[in-house]
């Protein structure tokens, strides 16, 4: 008797603040990576596919994403996080558009 099948997970890569495409808010809105591993006896062995989107947490709207695009997002996160932590205020950034 063979055991598989599939498990998710979900990470979350960076929290940035931008304005909302839906709701109109400059708010904080997580990037996050959906990954589906093929298991084998429980044990998760590799990727099968990877997904990306935002979630607004004011609305909780949530858009889709390129493997480009979220990794663009995540550098610019890094570079305003770099930047809040030398005293320079952060201002929201445009609306995310898919």
């Amino acid at each position: 008797m063979i055991i598989f099948g599939t498990r998710g997970y979900l990470y979350q890569l960076a929290i940035m603040t931008l304005v909302c495409g839906r709701c109109g808010n400059p708010s904080a809105h997580t990037l996050r990576k959906r990954v589906t591993k093929f298991t084998l006896f429980f044990v998760p062995l590799f990727p099968i596919s990877s997904k990306y989107a935002t979630q607004c947490t004011f609305c909780g709207a949530e858009q889709k994403a390129t493997k480009e695009q979220a990794e663009q997002l995540q550098a610019q996160a890094a570079s305003a996080h770099a930047a809040q932590q030398y005293g320079q205020p952060q201002q929201p950034q445009q609306p995310y558009q898919a």
